[in-house]
């Protein structure tokens, strides 16, 4: 193909403009197509970002295992029995099933009045163990986490959450070393969690005061009862595997009905993300086919006007072909027209989107969790290619028809 001159490129310029209102209504087709395809790539991706957020620091592979009213009579237990975990099933768990990695209990008490002087709010009390921070873990922002020292000695110690902080402390300062009241028992905070998300377990983290789970038991009356059993599972193993074991063993120990299904609730956290992940991606596969849809749309209707153009210019183009211009000028001609149509178009779209994009990106992301809106650059490079593609394909008809012209008929025509 000769390189394009200066004349080429005007009078390609000519031709598009010689019918504006046509011209823009076609350039429509291809600018909204491709601005919907970046802005749901875009969005799917943003989208993702702002749901794996809420999700930041729990882990992935963890499982969860409460007591429920049994279903089955069993060695002697009538149906309808009411039982609780204890302490020693943390060890029967840790001693027998191969593939745990983490496993804690848990204590929660909900509804409770946190007071500061004069300022209260309410929250969730939580009595956990140092080692829950590699289910959800914390971000300190003012002093430490729950340490073994505070179990050991069954500190009146407290982690208190970020709202509560700003409830309890507006003027900013650092808690630590200060106490709070809770049900007339007083704890000195030694740390604020500044952790958000929506799969904190038992209450919001923002909502929550974590004190160590010995403090727990003993403050509340629990003896020895566990309201909830946290675990994690080895690489290499997954929860689905471990949740098996782990619920045979706890229905062993308590004497259940090995095929009671009532009398054990069970959180899969890996199964959940699993199915995030299938969503996120039916969503991304979804906005490729209405976008790649409504870009096709675009590209037809180019082709469909190119094809009024040849008819229009039949004479024109029976004239260059009879003063000597060869088939390969006409279908260089029509493809650069088709081609310079649909990029300026495309072009327009894609900055447009990308406009967009990244006002919604500036108002969703902070310093600490940003949220990713824009395309990648070869996201943006692939575009690029794709309307250079739809740009040869829809003048391929028109080329070729006009290429069949011959000069006598067009003078004729005339």
């Amino acid at each position: 193909m000769r390189k394009f001159d200066l004349d080429t490129w005007e009078e390609i310029l000519v031709t598009i403009t010689r019918n504006k209102t046509r011209s823009l209504l076609t350039a429509f087709g291809i600018f909204w197509g491709i601005f919907m395809l970046v802005c749901l790539m875009g969005g799917a991706q943003g989208t993702r970002d702002l749901l794996s957020r809420q999700f930041k620091g729990f882990a992935t592979n963890s499982g969860f295992l409460a007591s429920n009213q049994t279903s089955k009579a069993y060695k002697g237990f009538q149906q309808g029995r009411y039982w609780d975990l204890e302490n020693k099933d943390v060890e029967r768990i840790r001693r027998n099933v191969i593939g745990i990695d983490v496993i804690t209990p848990n204590l929660t008490r909900w509804g409770i009045n946190i007071i500061h002087k004069e300022n209260n709010i309410s929250g969730t009390l939580k009595g956990l163990y140092p080692v829950y921070e590699k289910i959800e873990t914390p971000q300190i922002v003012f002093g430490r986490y729950l340490n073994d020292m505070d179990i050991r000695d069954r500190r009146k110690v407290c982690v208190i959450g970020q709202r509560i902080y700003e409830s309890l402390f507006p003027d900013k300062s650092d808690p630590c070393g200060k106490y709070i009241q809770i049900d007339s028992i007083y704890y000195r905070v030694i740390g604020v969690n500044a952790a958000s998300g929506n799969m904190s377990i038992n209450g919001q983290s923002e909502t929550s005061v974590v004190i160590p789970f010995t403090t727990m038991q003993q403050n509340y009356n629990f003896g020895k009862k566990v309201q909830l059993l946290c675990y994690t599972a080895r690489k290499g193993y997954r929860i689905s595997e471990v949740e098996k074991e782990v619920e045979q063993i706890v229905k062993q120990a308590h004497m259940i009905h090995p095929d009671d299904q009532q009398a054990i609730i069970q959180v899969n956290a890996e199964a959940m993300f699993s199915m995030m992940d299938n969503v996120f991606e039916g969503i991304r596969i979804l906005g490729w086919m209405v976008g790649l849809g409504t870009l096709l749309a675009g590209a037809i209707g180019v082709s469909n006007i190119m094809m009024v153009t040849v008819k229009e210019r039949t004479t024109e183009i029976g004239i260059r072909r009879a003063i000597g211009a060869r088939p390969n000028d006409i279908l260089q001609q029509i493809l650069s027209e088709s081609i310079v149509l649909t990029i300026l178009a495309g072009m327009i779209g894609i900055s447009c989107a990308v406009f967009i994009l990244n006002i919604v990106e500036e108002a969703t992301s902070t310093p600490i969790d940003p949220v990713h809106f824009q395309i990648s650059f070869w996201t943006a490079i692939g575009s690029c290619i794709l309307l250079m593609i739809l740009g040869v394909l829809a003048g391929l008809a028109p080329a070729y028809r006009a290429m069949a012209i011959k000069p006598i008929e067009a003078i004729r025509d005339e």
